[in-house]
């Protein structure tokens, strides 16, 4: 075992099982966000992007990344 892999079977020994889960998740969202294949937006997206990206106030999102992070239990 590589001492990359000894270090991280360590850490997850040591901890909480609700912990270790979470490690369990990002990991399997890790690979699973390696197999995502890149499109290219629409130019409707593009505008929207280039938008929000300017700073218009009229154009922000409505949820935080607070929320967009405790929605999806990060």
């Amino acid at each position: 075992m590589s001492n990359v892999k000894e270090r991280i079977f360590g850490a997850v020994t040591i901890m909480s099982d609700e912990d270790a889960e979470k490690v369990w998740n990002l990991i399997q969202a890790t690979f699973l966000l390696n197999n995502v294949e890149e499109v290219t937006p629409e130019p409707e997206e593009l505008e929207a992007l280039n938008t929000y990206h300017s700073g218009d106030p009229d154009y922000q999102p409505v949820i935080s990344q607070e929320e967009v992070l405790k929605e999806l239990g990060l």
